[in-house]
């Protein structure tokens, strides 16, 4: 299986690729997905036999501020892929790594059968691209929500913000497991646990400092992000060796 990974510089990205050493990952300046121009010439040109799209502007702040980058690169970028694909690549599976994010957060434990309700921008870039995804023939949705297995990136963490978390390498081997059963549509990959973000971040560090939503100010967010599964298996976020 030789995939092609968007994103693959990023977090889950960099993942990916250790489970497909013969992949695509081209740099933004080989495969700019704003550009429809230049994602047709290179699927075109390219061989591949599966799509992986990570790439995505993220930063919930970066996204409220920059409303027309987010969407050029979110909506957009997505809409191109999917335009490329459905041309020259019709038959190649296609999988979308959305974010447990296009819940409003209020509830938790979302199905894949929950209705969204974005909170903030940068969930509803996320939500338009599913639906877009839906045109193809070939897809796989995958709502998760994973942080890189390494030191916390900030000096503190929420005590009243949650999710069922996994670490990027555990979301990379869940996509690998998805692949070996016929798994299409709309699908979870979820832990097992409901955490705080201060508990998370303790996993990797220790010293980190808490915080609540009061000491916050910015864009709305997603405050009770955990996922359930009707369809897949869970994962144990303290489980090192998958």
């Amino acid at each position: 299986m030789k995939p092609l990974i968007t994103g693959g510089s990023g977090i889950l990205g960099k993942e990916l690729r250790k489970y497909f050493p013969e992949s695509l990952c081209p740099s933004h300046n080989e495969l700019d997905i704003t550009n429809s121009t230049l994602v047709s010439d290179y699927f075109s040109k390219n061989d591949f036999d599966m799509i992986i799209h990570t790439a995505a502007m993220t930063s919930i702040r970066q996204c409220e501020s920059e409303k027309n980058l987010a969407w050029k690169t979110n909506v957009n970028g997505t809409k191109n892929m999917i335009k490329a694909t459905s041309e020259f690549k019709p038959n190649c599976k296609f999988i979308y790594i959305s974010t447990a994010c296009v819940f409003d957060g209020h509830q938790g434990m979302y199905k894949e059968s929950s209705i969204p309700y974005p909170e903030n921008f940068y969930a509803l870039t996320k939500l338009i691209g599913e639906q877009q995804i839906k045109n193809l023939k070939n897809y796989l949705i995958i709502r998760t929500n994973f942080v890189a297995r390494k030191q916390w990136p900030y000096p503190k963490a929420f005590i009243d913000r949650f999710g069922t978390y996994l670490f990027a390498d555990q979301v990379a081997f869940g996509v690998n497991d998805t692949l070996k059963e016929d798994t299409y549509g709309i699908l979870h990959i979820t832990g097992d646990k409901k955490l705080s973000m201060f508990e998370l971040a303790k996993l990797t560090t220790p010293d980190i400092k808490p915080m609540t939503l009061e000491d916050y100010s910015g864009p709305n967010l997603t405050i009770d992000m955990t996922l359930d599964t009707e369809i897949w298996k869970k994962y144990d976020i303290e489980k090192n060796d998958l």
